[in-house]
């Protein structure tokens, strides 16, 4: 076993205190919440008209480089894709809603890949971070929690939001409400949940991986978990038909300048957030609640969403279903590494893993919401200028189902609320500037 001595001195992993062994079942917990995307980005790009098995193969290159970047050079346990949201934008707002082709798309984030690497090499977007108030890091971590627990539920049906056809053209509105709980979706993911908590009660590192894995089981004579009818193994598709389509000829218009803006401005606070919520979760943020090597793991994003503008998909941000891995024990690079290779392996055995339904990695995402909600003790709701603050925020991210979305209002009601009770010293320069930036955001929508 000397062989993974240089493993084991380059991830640092008894610093951290965990194995090889742990980080690897926390790469392949990580992989088995987010490898829906494989599916789910090519059947929302291919609404614009690209090739939908090409899709799957960027989808997943994209994906496996920019966690790749996140493992070896930030050492973080953070795995990275296209982002959902971001995905839609590019396909129901530029595509389809503006009327531009879809290589227009891709030049704008491909655009956004360059300027990200150099405001992550030139420390810009690390600063934002460090000027983020301590408060504020913790409700975005118990924020990110609500998301993805709502996340879960709606996956599995436990609970059902939007709106619905009800018959003769009518809509039924709902917000949140209990769904068909007795249907296979929920009951595979409530076993599901009970098995992964008895095990973590148990101290078992692999108790969310083993609850995934038993719903998937559980899910086949229900009828959810469906066998592969041409195996289990496949050749990757190729993805000449949508690599390297770049189109520079309406670069310099204003919808350009709108589109990379709101590209801009989304990611940065969506990749920011869920940083922050993940390494506190890790309990990786230092004394003064700084990420660790945060300039490395901004990098990471932007490699990957310019490789992916090249291979032909969206941005590539940061997931927050990272916090599963994080939660089986990830706490070093190792477990991105790990995410990344399923990435690749997933190329030849897209089948197998398209068999896990997502009822069956909702346990995962509940589970991880909870432990999440641990900081809401770290935070100050004595003084009401941060409290209200920290509970925008908080509450802003499931209600708004975005995580940038819960970070303006948090970031923005606390300048206001500092500056109208005369503590307006206790805001960095830094914030004064996102601020204005925020406004013109909504002012752009």
């Amino acid at each position: 076993m000397a062989y993974l001595c240089p493993m084991r001195d380059f991830f640092r992993l008894h610093e951290h205190g965990t194995t090889v062994r742990q980080e690897l079942l926390a790469g392949l917990t990580t992989f088995s919440t987010m490898a829906y995307i494989l599916a789910v980005n090519p059947m929302i790009l291919s609404k614009t008209g690209m090739d939908f098995n090409a899709l799957i193969t960027a989808t997943a290159l994209a994906a496996a480089i920019g966690t790749l970047v996140m493992g070896l050079y930030a050492r973080l346990p953070v795995g990275l894709a296209p982002g959902m949201g971001l995905n839609a934008f590019f396909a129901y707002t530029i595509v389809l809603g503006m009327g531009y082709s879809w290589q227009f798309a891709l030049t704008a984030v491909f655009l956004e890949g360059i300027i990200f690497i150099f405001l992550s090499l030139f420390h810009i977007r690390e600063a934002i971070i460090n000027t983020i108030p301590e408060n504020l890091k913790h409700a975005i971590s118990v924020g990110i929690g609500l998301l993805i627990a709502l996340i879960g539920m709606a996956n599995a049906g436990i609970i059902e939001t939007g709106m619905r056809h009800v018959g003769d053209g009518k809509l039924d509105g709902v917000i949140l409400k209990m769904g068909h709980i007795t249907s296979a979706g929920p009951l595979i993911a409530l076993l599901g949940l009970i098995v992964s908590a008895v095990l973590m009660y148990r101290k078992v590192n692999a108790a969310l991986l083993l609850g995934i894995l038993v719903a998937t089981l559980a899910g086949i004579p229900l009828g959810l978990t469906i066998w592969p009818e041409h195996g289990i193994m496949s050749l990757p598709p190729g993805i000449s038909p949508i690599a390297f389509q770049l189109e520079f000829d309406r670069v310099f218009s204003m919808d350009m300048v709108v589109i990379l803006f709101t590209l801009l401005m989304v990611n940065l606070f969506d990749t920011v957030g869920t940083l922050i919520g993940l390494c506190s979760k890790a309990g990786l943020l230092d004394s003064r609640g700084r990420i660790p090597r945060a300039k490395q793991a901004l990098f990471a994003d932007a490699v990957g969403t310019t490789a992916g503008a090249l291979l032909g998909t969206s941005v590539v941000t940061a997931y927050v279903e990272s916090a599963s891995g994080i939660a089986s024990g990830g706490r070093t690079g190792l477990t991105a590494v790990t995410v990344a290779g399923m990435f690749l392996l997933a190329l030849f055995f897209a089948p197998l893993f398209a068999m896990i339904p997502a009822a069956a990695t909702a346990p995962a995402l509940i589970i991880v919401g909870m432990l999440m909600m641990g900081a809401v003790v770290k935070i100050n709701f004595d003084d009401v200028t941060e409290a209200i603050s920290a509970f925008l925020a908080i509450v802003m991210m499931p209600y708004t189902y975005s995580i940038a979305e819960g970070i303006v209002f948090g970031m923005l009601s606390y300048v206001l609320l500092k500056v109208f009770t005369g503590k307006y010293r206790e805001i960095s320069p830094v914030m004064y500037v996102l601020s204005v930036l925020f406004v013109l955001s909504f002012m752009l929508q």
